[in-house]
């Protein structure tokens, strides 16, 4: 058989590999984004609760009203924004589902796609099997701002999309209310979408604000609002996320979507519905992870590693340049090897695999967790 590969540079992700490595070598997996910890007790007793109610059959193919209805109420109370749950709001098998089915939804042949890297990887996959042209724009080290400058020269005709993801994975980076005014200046009377990828909007630290691209109508109006509760209640296995975006939009959306998954997990839908009736449990989720970010820099001030400001998601960079000068990808496994730790070297972010000696670790675990790993990277 001769197979053409669609997706000739796609291998294993880096995910995969580092967690591997980490089972086979007994190390502390701070590499992959997923809690360790346990899920809300009622959550789960809501779960089962609705598996014996019968929930247990294809729900509708948007997500159930009750959800959708749930998450439009969110969003006008933190946003000030109001999608309706019939036309603007889809549910689906994750964030990734609906990050494919948005780019999809608008990205056609020889369409140019502004990407900002370091960049979450299922963003270049997507683009490029709808025959759509990457355009990577690096954010600043060390801050990981965005340049404008370099976005204003790099818009032509052919651009027809801008993919953000903020509070940004890798680097916890966040933007400001000026750069959503420049993006508006930017994008305005020209036919550019914005894919906004905002599954951490709930965990931002420091007093910040999230500037959703829900709160300012002139984006909103041409913007697909991506979103998880895997990230926010620590239940990344049950693979439930949602695309909030203006009705047109939407209806492209969702002939893309009926044809991927069609429709996600009835009791999960039902149980976060419910569970949402009470929205000081999303409120609790900041605290909760700024605690812990601060608890793990706590705990590092002894190490050699250098840490990088990080304004919100559960993730960590640090700076080992003062340890050694080996490629990141290179440190990161001898590091799983050797000292039992296993993180993810952010090059594997960038197309060009730019090597500015950072690794991104999660501390989304349990302090026991946090405090056995730092052990170990004090010791290198």
């Amino acid at each position: 058989m001769n197979l053409d590969s669609k997706l000739h540079s796609v291998g294993t992700t880096i995910f995969t590999v580092m967690t591997s490595l980490a089972n086979e070598y007994n190390a502390i997996n701070l590499s992959q984004g997923f809690p360790d910890f346990a899920v809300g007790r009622q959550l789960i007793e809501y779960v089962g609760y609705f598996m014996k109610k019968g929930y247990n059959q294809y729900p509708p193919m948007t997500g159930i009203l009750p959800l959708r209805e749930k998450i439009s109420e969110l969003t006008k109370l933190m946003y000030g924004r109001y999608y309706n749950p019939e036309t603007e709001i889809t549910v689906t098998s994750g964030a990734t589902e609906a990050l494919f089915a948005a780019i999809t939804s608008v990205v056609r042949d020889g369409d140019e796609v502004i990407i900002f890297e370091p960049a979450y990887d299922s963003y270049v996959p997507a683009v490029l099997l709808n025959k759509g042209v990457p355009l990577y724009i690096p954010l600043t080290f060390p801050d990981y701002k965005i340049d404008w400058n370099i976005v204003k020269d790099k818009i032509s005709d052919k651009t027809r999309l801008i993919i953000i993801n903020f509070p940004h994975n890798p680097t916890g980076a966040i933007l400001e209310k000026e750069d959503m005014d420049i993006l508006a200046n930017l994008i305005r009377d020209r036919n550019i979408f914005v894919v906004s990828d905002e599954v951490y909007e709930h965990i931002i630290f420091d007093g910040k604000i999230h500037q959703s691209i829900s709160k300012f109508s002139e984006l909103a109006e041409k913007s697909f609002v991506i979103s998880s509760f895997g990230k926010t209640f620590h239940i990344t296995g049950w693979k439930v996320g949602y695309c909030q975006a203006p009705a047109e939009l939407s209806t492209e959306f969702r002939k893309i979507h009926q044809f991927l998954t069609f429709a996600t997990s009835s009791p999960f839908q039902y149980a976060i519905a419910k569970y949402l009736e009470n929205f000081e449990r999303i409120k609790n989720v900041k605290k909760m992870y700024e605690n812990k970010r601060n608890h793990f820099l706590d705990l590092i001030k002894a190490s050699r590693f250098k840490p990088l400001h990080s304004s919100g998601t559960y993730f960590q960079s640090l700076d080992y340049s003062g340890i050694t000068d080996e490629p990141d990808y290179d440190f990161a496994i001898r590091m799983t090897k050797e000292y039992g730790v296993a993180s993810i070297p952010v090059s594997v972010f960038y197309n060009d695999k730019t090597d500015n000696k950072i690794l991104r670790f999660c501390f989304a675990k349990y302090e026991d967790t946090l405090e056995k790993a730092a052990e170990k990277l004090c010791k290198i």
